[in-house]
């Protein structure tokens, strides 16, 4: 057993943003199932990748404290929100969320530059860099969904996002696959 190389404070906090990274995987579950039994097959294509994507963030985490002679702790998850009721409230979430894990890695950021904790932060600039990019995608996505909404009724812009998200998600699986 190693001692652990950063504060106990850090530790702390390092296993709330693993756990943070975990429920929103299983939020990006929840709403992807509600999509798909709306039949917006691309559109949860699309949430279920974005849920393996914080699998894997929360692997990161895991694997961080562990080997930095730390203890990853494995704790309860907070159930996802209720089912939404449109694509646009869905999308709103998913912005919402994005936003929300990028000010708790932030605020990890802040405790790391007051703790002088310069490994930790090393290894958390990649996730603001990450955090950047979903924010972007997450405010394109939104606007899309609020140009659709101001054509209400028109079920064939919504069948259109559905077929063009699919193809972002391949695009993704691609890169991925390609980065591997």
């Amino acid at each position: 057993m190693s001692k652990a190389r950063f504060s106990q404070r850090v530790e702390e906090e390092l296993n709330k943003q693993m756990t943070r990274e975990a429920e929103a995987a299983q939020f990006y579950l929840s709403i992807g199932s509600w999509a798909e039994v709306q039949g917006f097959n691309g559109v949860a294509a699309f949430l279920y990748n974005h849920a393996s994507e914080e699998r894997l963030h929360m692997m990161k985490f895991i694997e961080f404290i562990n080997q930095r002679g730390g203890h990853c702790k494995i704790a309860a998850l907070a159930a996802p929100p209720a089912d939404p009721k449109t694509l646009e409230e869905l999308f709103d979430r998913v912005l919402e969320q994005e936003i929300s894990n990028s000010t708790s890695i932030n605020d990890l950021v802040d405790i790391c530059l007051q703790e002088k904790d310069h490994s930790t932060n090393n290894f958390l600039l990649w996730f603001v860099q990450e955090q950047l990019e979903e924010e972007a995608l997450a405010s394109k996505l939104v606007d899309q969904m609020k140009l659709i909404g101001e054509d209400a009724g028109n079920s064939g812009g919504l069948y259109e996002f559905d077929r063009n998200i699919q193809s972002l998600h391949d695009a993704q699986i691609t890169r991925s696959s390609a980065a591997s």
